[in-house]
């Protein structure tokens, strides 16, 4: 649906002024001591995973409204995301959800994501839905279930996502689990706990040499008196239990509101026990809202513990995922947004002076402190986004581009008004 033709026409059309925006910020940074290329080649690197599931609309318990055009098939799902690595150049990976999304030929979905110039990132396990045919139900629960037969076959579906994993060439499983209580005395916290521990135990033991778990945290929903993993030091506890294989993952929403997410994600790092980063944004909880629409200055202070944990710790490479549902928007341009808003906090950390913040922070200057990083903050470092994402083969305007070229319209098309991507 985009050719070379254009993007190169959008481009064309668009250079004059982006020269000029670029021009202006490259100055100012060069002026500050930064080098320009040595920012442009950090955002080249920085490519965020798409999850299959956020391809088509979402919803929530009273409502979905579809706009059509939804992928109906992994063939189609792999198509969206290489569309949005196209116009963005920074999408190069998919992560699928098993069973939503099990591949029939590996091999053949392997072929057809390298031919978007796409991989596969960590696969998730689904035990917070009952699955046609399964042999029990996860109502009350999966790998803490009372019944041992039923965490038995908890442990042998993630083992098994684990195996489609090894066959699309993923180097990581994601667990997060829906598992709690709605009414004091349901669960015995200790014993649900421990039944956790030992049923990730198993499927830790089952983990390839070169693979990672991530323990995702959550403190309510779809169980509202109580999480078995509600916090991230309950996922920290169980990684440091389980070994070095097994790291934390932070999702943006699964955390009560005015929480200090950025301290959680040093702590972590200070750990080297930090995996994973699921990106959305929220007002009150799990909203999964467009990353970066509430709350940039937040996103903002996280890069900036991220950057400066990179630089300090031996936390191991980060696994980056948007995880968001989208209800209101065109779920395409909702992604393109998200990671718009990803690589823009991404830059405005990079510029952060860390030695002057570092001096303030020794002399309790705590105004200077304030100023270094919003100074950082306040720059519109958009055009050295653009700059990198021309030089990825994206477009200077992804959504423009997306909404002149009738995107949307032409997958409707193709596919028809009544199709509900799989998984939702």
């Amino acid at each position: 649906m985009i050719t070379k033709e254009n993007i190169w026409e959008h481009n064309f059309a668009h250079e004059e002024l982006h020269k000029r925006q670029l021009d202006h910020l490259a100055t100012s940074l060069t002026d500050q001591g930064i080098v320009v290329e040595d920012l442009l080649k950090k955002l080249d690197d920085f490519q965020i995973a798409i999850p299959s599931w956020a391809l088509g609309t979402g919803g929530t318990r009273f409502g979905r409204f579809p706009e059509g055009g939804e992928p109906r098939s992994l063939d189609e799902k792999i198509e969206d995301v290489g569309l949005l690595h196209q116009l963005s150049g920074s999408c190069n990976a998919i992560s699928l959800h098993i069973p939503w999304d099990i591949p029939d030929d590996a091999q053949a979905i392997k072929s057809l994501a390298n031919s978007f110039g796409l991989k596969f990132d960590a696969v998730n396990s689904n035990t917070f839905q009952d699955q046609p045919n399964a042999s029990f139900s996860y109502k009350f629960g999966s790998l803490c279930h009372v019944d041992k037969a039923v965490r038995e076959e908890a442990i042998a579906h993630n083992k098994s996502v684990i195996d489609h994993g090894v066959s699309l060439g993923s180097k990581a499983l994601t667990v997060w689990l829906a598992d709690g209580s709605n009414f004091p005395g349901q669960h015995n916290f200790r014993e649900a706990l421990k039944r956790t521990q030992e049923s990730l135990e198993e499927i830790y033991a089952y983990l390839p040499g070169d693979w990672h778990m991530l323990i995702e945290y959550k403190p309510y929903e779809p169980n509202f008196y109580s999480m078995v993993i509600p916090d991230w030091g309950t996922s920290h506890l169980l990684a440091s239990q389980l070994g070095e294989k097994a790291l934390s993952l932070v999702d943006l929403g699964h955390h009560l509101p005015n929480t200090n997410i950025e301290q959680i994600v040093a702590i972590l790092m200070m750990r080297e026990k930090l995996g994973g980063f699921h990106f959305n944004d929220s007002k009150y909880g799990d909203d999964d809202l467009t990353t970066g629409s509430l709350k940039p200055y937040q996103l903002f202070l996280i890069f900036n513990e991220l950057i400066d944990g990179t630089e300090h710790t031996g936390n191991p490479p980060l696994s980056w995922m948007i995880d968001a549902s989208h209800n209101l928007k065109d779920p395409l341009e909702d992604l393109l947004q998200a990671v718009e808003a990803i690589k823009i906090a991404y830059a405005q950390a990079l510029i952060v002076n860390r030695l002057n913040l570092e001096e303030a922070q020794r002399k309790n200057d705590v105004a200077r402190a304030q100023q270094i990083l919003q100074d950082a903050f306040r720059t519109d470092v958009r055009p050295l986004v653009a700059a990198s994402r021309l030089r990825q083969g994206g477009v200077f305007d992804p959504v423009t581009v997306y909404r002149q070229l009738e995107i949307r319209k032409n997958l409707i098309q193709k596919r028809g008004t009544k199709t509900i991507s799989t998984g939702l």
